[in-house]
């Protein structure tokens, strides 16, 4: 039986297997899903992506299920609420970033649509890597630069390079499955299906 090449650094994991599989490099233009995977890799900095997916659906009901419109009324005692639950990453100033973050994305549709905003980084179409292996891809380009730059100018929080790439890379704007890996070429099929896993 021949093994499913996949990116490596999924490992055998099997609810990263299911998120490389169904989700991660499949483009996006759900203004929700772009909201919530920008904050949660703001959540990941320093972290580990895995330690994000197992956290992912409690923090979804614990924290207003990330919905911009509902984090923005976020109060003293949500904040004290998040903070003491195990289930969440409990690190106050990410937490208080969700709320400033969701108030910018707000100020940002309404003057634009933040979906055009976000994809405007990579010219509103998927840059289709052709990496070799994973030390082939950097943890920073000069399109996460531009968009973190942009962010932070309009007030966001935890929107450094790095983290700004894993977005870029989570929501689809970029392509950068390995070359070898069976997502790769699904991954450029118009209308790929992305499927979220948990």
């Amino acid at each position: 039986m021949v093994k499913t090449q996949r990116c490596g650094w999924c490992g055998d994991d099997p609810l990263y297997v299911r998120y490389h599989d169904c989700e991660w490099g499949v483009p996006t233009r759900n203004r929700g899903e772009l909201f919530e995977l920008l904050m949660l890799e703001g959540l990941q900095a320093g972290l580990s992506w895995i330690t994000v997916l197992r956290k992912r659906r409690h923090m979804r009901g614990a924290i207003f299920a990330f919905c911009p419109e509902l984090l923005v009324r976020m109060g003293d005692k949500d904040l004290d609420r998040l903070l003491a639950d195990p289930g969440v990453i409990r690190h106050r100033g990410k937490i208080e970033a969700l709320r400033t973050n969701a108030n910018q994305f707000l100020e940002l549709d309404r003057d634009e649509s933040a979906v055009d905003f976000l994809w405007s980084f990579v010219d509103g179409a998927t840059i289709v890597n052709r990496r070799r292996s994973l030390r082939h891809v950097p943890p920073s380009t000069p399109q996460s630069d531009a968009m973190s730059r942009a962010l932070k100018k309009k007030g966001f929080k935890f929107v450094g390079s790095t983290i700004c790439y894993a977005f870029m890379q989570a929501s689809g704007m970029v392509n950068d499955h390995v070359a070898t890996c069976f997502r790769y070429e699904e991954c450029n099929e118009p209308g790929a299906e992305r499927r979220t896993i948990a």
